[in-house]
């Protein structure tokens, strides 16, 4: 699943899994260093510009978890983030 990371905001911001479906996240940051964290997943990734980092997760109960930058990227670093739906 491709997500891109630029200042503010995350394409996809919305992400759809199901319980014990692998999945591999291709992440990539367009301008800055940024981070990609999934708490509730124990997933936490840096993500520098212009690379493609690979992070495998297997959702293993269902609900909604929050995706977040981790890494200040400037004003606005506050309101990126995103939802993973989990069925």
């Amino acid at each position: 699943m491709k997500v891109h990371a630029r200042k503010f905001i995350f394409t996809p911001n919305h992400i759809a899994l199901r319980v014990g479906e692998p999945v591999v996240f291709e992440l990539t940051a367009q301008d800055v260093i940024m981070g990609f964290s999934v708490p509730d997943f124990g997933i936490r990734a840096d993500l520098p510009p212009g690379q493609v980092v690979r992070v495998a997760a297997t959702p293993k109960t269902a609900g909604t978890f929050a995706f977040l930058c981790d890494i200040f990227c400037g004003s606005g670093h506050e309101t990126m983030n995103g939802v993973m739906e989990v069925t």
